[in-house]
C-alpha cells in the first residue's frame, strides 16, 4: 500500500469510526429489500415507504405472495417502483423456494435473486455482516475518482482497484465514502473548504460510470 493511500484509508476510518447505512432496517431481510428499493433513490425516501412495507410483509414468506399492485401503492413514491416491485416479489419467491425462507449470507446465493446485483450484495453483506467488501455506487466511485485511487470508467473495475489498494476494512470504508461524498464531497458544489483529504484531490470533475 502506498503511503498515500494508507493515509487516505487512516483519515477516512479517523473520520468516519462508525459509519453506517442511512437505511433504516432490523434484519438483513429488511436491509436487503431497502437496499434494493435505494437503487437510483435517495435513502430518505426509501425510508419513508419501508414501515407500512415491512409492516404488511414482514418476512419473503408474505412477500412472496404479496399482490403486486398493492405493493406498488405502497412503493409508488420511488423510483422504477413498477419493476422494482417486480423484482421484490420475485426475489422473495426464490428465497422461499430455494432458501427455505432465508436470505443468503454470501455473494454468490445473493446475486442469483432478481434485482441483487453484485453492489447490492457487497452492501448487505458489508454493513450487516461486517464483511470484508466494498460496494461501489455513485458517491463511492465520485470520490475514489477525485482522490485517484481508480482511473477506470466502470464500477466493476473501481471496485476492484479499492480492492486491492485498501485490502481490509473495505465494508467500513464503504460506508465512509459514501457519506462523504453524500455530504462533503458533493458532484456539483463539492465543500473543499472543509475536506480533511482535499491535498490528495486530483480534479473536481463530476465523475460518472459509464
Amino acid at each position: 500500500m502506498s503511503k498515500k493511500t494508507n493515509e487516505i484509508k487512516e483519515l477516512f476510518l479517523e473520520h468516519y469510526a462508525h459509519a453506517k447505512t442511512e437505511l433504516r432496517y432490523s434484519n438483513i431481510y429488511e436491509l436487503l429489500i431497502a437496499v434494493m428499493l435505494s437503487a437510483q433513490c435517495t435513502d430518505k425516501r426509501v425510508n419513508m415507504v419501508t414501515p407500512e412495507l415491512f409492516r404488511k410483509y414482514p418476512s419473503t414468506k408474505e412477500l412472496s405472495i404479496a399482490d403486486i399492485d398493492e405493493l406498488k401503492e405502497i412503493i409508488k413514491s420511488v423510483s422504477f417502483f413498477n419493476m422494482k416491485a417486480k423484482n421484490l416479489i420475485s426475489m422473495a419467491k426464490r428465497v422461499e423456494s430455494d432458501f427455505h425462507g432465508e436470505i443468503p449470507h454470501n455473494q454468490e446465493d445473493l446475486v442469483k435473486l432478481d434485482g441483487v446485483g453484485r453492489k447490492s450484495a457487497n452492501v448487505v453483506l458489508g454493513e450487516f455482516l461486517g464483511l470484508n467488501y466494498m460496494a461501489v455506487d455513485t458517491h463511492v466511485f465520485r470520490v475514489s475518482h477525485r482522490l485517484g485511487l481508480s482511473k477506470s470508467n466502470n464500477v466493476l473495475q473501481t471496485e476492484s482497484d479499492l480492492t486491492k489498494l485498501f485490502k481490509d476494512k473495505l465494508n467500513l470504508l464503504h460506508q465512509a465514502f459514501v457519506l462523504f461524498g453524500r455530504y462533503k464531497c458533493k458532484a456539483l458544489k463539492p465543500m473543499c473548504q472543509d475536506c480533511f483529504v482535499s491535498k490528495y484531490c486530483v480534479s473536481k470533475d463530476v465523475f460518472k460510470p459509464k
